[in-house]
């Protein structure tokens, strides 16, 4: 489960960086816009993905690894 959160999380960064550097949201140009549903589930997705990897913390912390 872990590496399914990152992958969604570098997928956020990657969008996030586009949008930074190039003025395009990737997500919003694949999938209809920002404001189709498609586009805002996958940014919700996204966004529930990045608060499951504040609980990276404590496993680096921990030491533990859970692949």
């Amino acid at each position: 489960m872990d590496k399914f959160i990152l992958t969604l999380v570098i997928i956020g960064a990657i969008n996030w960086g586009s949008i930074g550097i190039f003025g395009l949201d990737i997500v919003g140009a694949l999938f209809g816009g920002q404001g189709a549903f498609i586009s805002r589930v996958i940014f919700t997705v996204v966004g529930l993905a990045g608060l499951w990897a504040i609980t990276f913390y404590t496993k680096l912390r921990s030491g533990s690894s859970d692949s």
